[in-house]
Parts: structure tokens; sequence; C-alpha cells
């Protein structure tokens, strides 16, 4: 799709008179594409993902065509059950031809969430814990109808590449035991699936979200360990009290999904860690993530 083709695609899907690309806002994840910011006709902005894959070939490159499928399923499909309280950008529309996948997304920015946090403080940490209690809360229960039905981007049955890669060990021997036993949990929800500080855009006491690639079902321990990877024992303890504090304020009885997620917590720290061990084997989890891991593993 060229610049001119994809601006008047643009202008269609926003359902502007013209539209015009003012500025690249980052390159996706292996090349795939861009995110840009484009001015409609009008006086708004809007952010495009634009997503051009080539031709690529393996396991790799089928996960990432199936994941902008399944985020273009979401815009269409759930999205707009996430009220304030687990905000998400608005699609104006969405588009996929000739291998091509097009999201005119409201521009988060231009909406009053345009601070960026690599590293959280105590505060922002706080309202992402806040954001997934929320979004959790709001899909339990919900079949994942569109979206991976186990969602994650590390999810074990979608990376035997990196299972292979792992080192032999207890870690390795229990990849399929902690997988299942995360997958048999009573209460499910959906996850965000990649729920790291660079995927949150701040406001001033506000959060909201982005890159729902891997989003699908779940136990929402997976997002909140995978947030809270490397943190110390008094960071993480103290932001699960957070964490279930929010939950609460939006489930009637939040005590029995309190009661078995907080004894998966270190479940889903554990499968984490074993993503890792086979993605980049270098990685080092602090004291406190390897007794968790261990815990785990003697339970197996």
């Amino acid at each position: 799709m060229q610049t001119d083709e994809r601006a008047h695609r643009v202008a269609a899907l926003a359902g502007a008179p013209t539209a015009e690309r003012v500025a690249r806002i980052q390159q996706l994840w292996g090349g795939y594409g861009e995110a840009a910011r484009y001015a409609l006709g009008g006086g708004a902005t809007v952010v495009v993902k634009h997503v051009r894959p080539g031709h690529g070939t393996g396991r790799s490159h089928a996960r990432k065509l199936r994941s902008y499928d399944v985020e273009q399923a979401w815009y269409a499909r759930w999205a707009a059950r996430c009220g304030s309280a687990c905000r998400v950008p608005r699609a104006l529309g969405c588009s996929k031809g000739d291998g091509e996948w097009l999201f005119v997304l409201e521009d988060l920015d231009a909406a009053g969430f345009a601070a960026r946090a690599p590293f959280l403080g105590d505060a922002r940490l706080e309202l992402c814990l806040r954001w997934l209690a929320a979004f959790h809360a709001t899909f339990l229960g919900e079949q994942p109808d569109g979206l991976w039905s186990i969602g994650t981007y590390w999810h074990l049955g979608t990376r035997p590449d990196e299972l292979a890669a792992m080192p032999a060990g207890r870690l390795r021997d229990a990849a399929a035991t902690i997988d299942a036993r995360l997958n048999a949990a009573r209460f499910q929800t959906f996850v965000h699936g990649d729920a790291k500080p660079s995927n949150f855009c701040f406001g001033r006491d506000a959060v909201a979200a982005v890159d729902f690639q891997y989003v699908g079902g779940g136990c929402g321990m997976k997002d909140v360990a995978y947030l809270l990877s490397g943190e110390t024992r008094r960071a993480t303890e103290r932001a699960l009290d957070v964490y279930f504090a929010a939950l609460a304020e939006h489930l009637d009885d939040a005590a029995p999904v309190e009661a078995e997620w907080r004894e998966l917590f270190p479940w889903a720290w554990a499968d984490f860690q074993r993503f890792l061990a086979g993605w980049a084997p270098g990685a080092r989890d602090n004291a406190y993530g390897r007794s968790l891991t261990e815990q785990v593993l003697d339970a197996c």
C-alpha cells in the first residue's frame, strides 16, 4: 500500500475528508510496519498502525500474523467493553487486505495520555495495577472468541523453539505442568498478554493501555507477574495488595478469585521465567523471584 493510497484509506476509515501522515511514532516489532500519527481534515489527529509483514516464514512469522488478526478482533468485538477504569484507544476503523493490516485508532496523546514511563515509580505502578484489575474484572468468565484461546506472547503452546532452547533442568521438565496448572484455574478472564510499562500511556492520575496483539484467555496473574517481574519481595507483596484491593472494587465477591489467584501468582511468575530461560538464557531473576520459582518446582 503506497503512502497516498494509505492516507486515502485512513481518511475513509476515520470518516474524514482527508488524512496526512505527519510523524512516525515507532517501527513495529521485527520491522513489520510502523505506528504513525496522521492529521485528519478538520484538525483532529489519529494514530495509525500499519502492518506490512512481508514474506517471512516459520513459527515466529506465523505467530505475528495471527497476532494482528487477534488485535483486529479485539477492536472489533471487545474493546468497547472497556470503561474509564481500563481505558483503551477507541478504534475508528480497521481493515485487512493484500497481506496488510491498517488500524486507525484514537490518539491517546490528544486525549490526555501523553506521558510514557519505561520504568515505573510507585504511583504509576499502582495505576497500571489498578488498570489490570479493572480489565480482568471486566472480562472475568468470558470466552475469548476471536482472540488467543490462551493469551500472552510467551504462552508455552506457541513457544516450542524457546522450550527446546532451555537448558536441561527442573524448570524445563516442569514447563507443561506449570502451563496446565494455570490453564486449569477456576477463574479465567482475558489477559492483556504484553502488560509492560511501554504499553501504558499516562495522564494525570489515569492510565490507558495499547498493543492488544496477545490478548486472550487466562489467569489474571499472568499479566501481574509479568508487570512485576524482577521486583523485590516487599514491592511485590505491596503490589499484590494494591491489585486485589482494586479487583474487589469491581467484583461483587472478589474473595474466591483472590484466594485462587494469590496461590497461582508464583506459578505465573515461574511460567514467565520458563520463557525467559529459553529466549534470553543470560537473563537473571532476583533472589525473591528464584525463590518463587523454586516453590513452584517443589510443588510439581
